[in-house]
């Protein structure tokens, strides 16, 4: 293990790559873990996911300083959720702790993802996050989109708070690691504006010349700003001129986004999980999707398997929920089972030749079931926050591979994400 390494603590799958890629897109060998056994030490970035964002906070507290603690590093960046979802109070002070920090460098801007703060305020497409689907999480909702007031509920310390004028400014926000904000032993955690993405690189560089250990905290926006040590090793992938593999996909997310993302997708390329069985039964939910799945590869050559098409194939699974006497919460859990066990089931049988993920806990399920240790990141991405990787370990090792958080991309972006797949060379088994 080396101490020029880059540890990166993601609270979810999804976010975990798309940080990653930060790192990988400027050359840095990054994998992220999925295995707890699984290391990479020839990584300059390590990417662990917690699976910490819908677990109690006590829970989430302990998963991240339990990998802090454990895995040596020079700089350690605490990836959070540009929609401000999850435990992000607890998490950021367990990894202070953890790590003996100085001080906390918290920004969760994602400027040219069109995510922004403002005044303290977090703002996603234009709209307080407050007002977005985030603000409606049905496990995780955002009660405030002030980031210093949200914090300041989670945390008992005070929280130092900087404002575009001041990160602007260069100098002032450098200053702000000695606010009169913060007395005493209390930990300094300061919270910072970013409407723009130099704003970030001014944040990294005031958080580079601070003298202490720093702790950064933001989505994948800041992480594209750290300066890291060593030197950019990975090399790229070339890719086919046509597209000639065969492409699966998976889509448990049922994110508006991620909704118009499927409508682009030819109909004969879609098939439905019957989410109505699959909330009281996701094996058998799981062996008739695997077989329409399989049975459409004979004339496609890429096939998605989707858990919703749209809002009313949403509103009918929680209506089967319901008239069986399931939580929703435990609804949603066995149609991620469904998927998870019908992406095994397609890949026992055929094999393909890449393989797209969206939504952080349907991934989770499907690497789980296909006993991957980690996904290898190649610095390539299909859009901002859409990267890709290779999968390391398990009977997919070395298969292309593409994964999106639910909200994130255009409207093409899944078109996109299976013409790159098509286009990737055959795997290295």
């Amino acid at each position: 293990m080396t101490t020029d390494r880059t540890l990166v603590v993601a609270d979810d799958l999804t976010g975990a790559t798309d940080t990653g890629h930060s790192f990988a897109a400027r050359g840095y060998e990054t994998i992220v873990r999925i295995d707890p056994d699984f290391d990479a030490p020839e990584a300059a970035v390590f990417v662990v996911d917690t699976d910490s964002r819908y677990v109690d906070r006590d829970e989430a507290a302990t998963r991240v300083q339990d990998v802090v603690a454990s895995i040596e590093a020079a700089i350690v960046y605490k990836k959070v959720d540009s929609t401000l979802r999850g435990n992000l109070g607890a998490e950021i002070v367990a990894a202070y702790d953890a790590m003996d920090a100085d001080a906390a460098t918290v920004a969760p801007a994602f400027p040219s993802n069109d995510r922004l703060t403002a005044s303290g305020y977090h703002l996603v497409g234009g709209k307080l996050v407050t007002n977005t689907e985030a603000g409606k999480d049905p496990d995780s909702p955002v009660e405030t989109s002030h980031i210093p007031r949200l914090l300041r509920t989670q945390i008992d310390d005070s929280i130092a708070y900087a404002d575009v004028e001041c990160v602007a400014s260069r100098s002032a926000a450098k200053k702000l690691y000695c606010s009169n904000e913060i007395t005493g032993d209390e930990r300094r955690i300061v919270v910072f504006d970013a409407v723009h993405d130099s704003h970030l690189d001014i944040i990294a560089e005031a958080a580079h010349e601070y003298d202490g250990d720093v702790l950064l905290v933001g989505s994948a926006g800041l992480a594209e700003a750290v300066r890291l040590p060593g030197k950019p090793t990975a090399e790229r992938l070339t890719l086919a001129d046509n597209p000639t593999a065969t492409a699966f996909g998976i889509v448990g997310s049922v994110n508006p986004q991620t909704l118009t993302q499927l409508d682009a997708l030819s109909r004969n390329r879609v098939i439905s999980l019957d989410t109505t069985v699959a909330v009281h039964d996701p094996a058998a939910a799981a062996a008739a999707a695997a077989d329409k799945c399989l049975k459409r590869f004979d004339s496609e050559p890429a096939v998605v398997l989707a858990s919703a098409r749209d809002h009313g194939d949403v509103e009918g699974t929680l209506d089967a929920a319901n008239r069986a006497s399931i939580p929703e919460r435990k609804a949603r859990e066995y149609v991620t089972s469904a998927l998870g066990m019908a992406a095994a089931q397609v890949w026992e049988a055929s094999e393909p030749g890449g393989l797209f993920l969206t939504g952080g806990s349907v991934a989770k399920a499907v690497l789980g079931r296909l006993d991957a240790g980690g996904i290898a990141l190649r610095g390539e991405g299909i859009s901002v926050g859409v990267p890709a990787g290779e999968i390391r370990g398990g009977p997919a090792n070395g298969t292309p591979i593409v994964t999106k958080a639910g909200a994130f991309g255009d409207d093409s972006t899944i078109v996109d994400a299976i013409n790159y797949l098509r286009r990737t060379p055959e795997r290295s088994k």
